[in-house]
């Protein structure tokens, strides 16, 4: 019977290993492509400023009509840009981050896992003890007596973190199930109108308004202000990005 009772446990121990080996291989290859996917469109981002603004250069040159014409083309086409800053710091904080940290709780619930498995083994060792002492000695109540009393504790002590794990599994399959909907809902956006409505309204405080007004030059050439984590990277950088960021993740 008791025998019968390890190899239940064994056996649910090995699901709760597999479940934590998906989430550190997948959780650690969808922050990688999630993080790549971000800088690209960074990059995307910028360039398009940059074609904002020699459009601006250029409509400066032009008969008013035609400047008015592409002037107002350029201007829409930022209001895009400020949409696409807005997808870059929603997913790095929404989606990116909170991947991140999955690489530390994984790491203790393997932790976990390790010390229940410690537990099970020296119960599974005591109780293979006691069974080869009845053999031996079964007329031996003292010898008998001892292994029994070893192997009560190592029960007791593998049903100790047996509870554990159950409660550290739970938590942890209750929050990866709440972080997946915070990344799904993190895709879900408006239709496009209100999008753009939202950024227009929340993306910049009133100070931050001027201030960005006094950035722009004479032409309408798009702030330079605006903060640019990723304006110089090349996309040589990705392949050893990733690699740092798999990295982190698995530390």
């Amino acid at each position: 019977m008791m025998r019968r009772t390890l190899e239940n446990r064994n056996a649910q121990t090995k699901q709760l290993q597999t479940a934590v080996s998906n989430v550190e291989k997948h959780f650690g290859e969808l922050c990688q492509i999630f993080a790549a996917y971000v800088r690209k469109t960074a990059r995307l981002r910028d360039k398009a400023d940059l074609l904002v603004n020699e459009i601006n250069a250029y409509a400066a040159t032009e008969t008013p009509h035609l400047k008015l014409g592409l002037m107002n083309f350029a201007d829409e086409f930022a209001k895009l840009q400020d949409y696409r800053q807005a997808e870059v710091e929603r997913l790095e904080a929404k989606v990116v981050e909170p991947l991140k940290t999955y690489g530390t709780i994984v790491k203790m619930k393997r932790d976990d896992l390790k010390a229940t498995l410690t537990a099970r083994n020296r119960e599974a060792k005591q109780l293979t003890q006691l069974e080869r002492t009845r053999q031996r000695n079964p007329s031996d109540r003292h010898v008998i007596s001892q292994a029994e009393t070893e192997l009560q504790r190592a029960a007791m002590d593998a049903s100790r973190t047996s509870r554990h794990l159950e409660e550290t599994i739970n938590n942890f399959e209750r929050q990866k199930m709440k972080d997946i909907k915070v990344f799904r809902n993190s895709l879900y956006a408006p239709d496009y109108s209100s999008r753009l409505d939202i950024v227009r309204a929340n993306s910049k405080s009133p100070l931050q308004r001027s201030l960005s007004a006094k950035c722009v030059s004479g032409t309408g050439q798009v702030s330079t202000c605006r903060l640019r984590k990723d304006q110089q990277a090349e996309d040589d950088e990705d392949e050893e990005l990733d690699v740092t960021e798999e990295e982190n993740f698995l530390k």
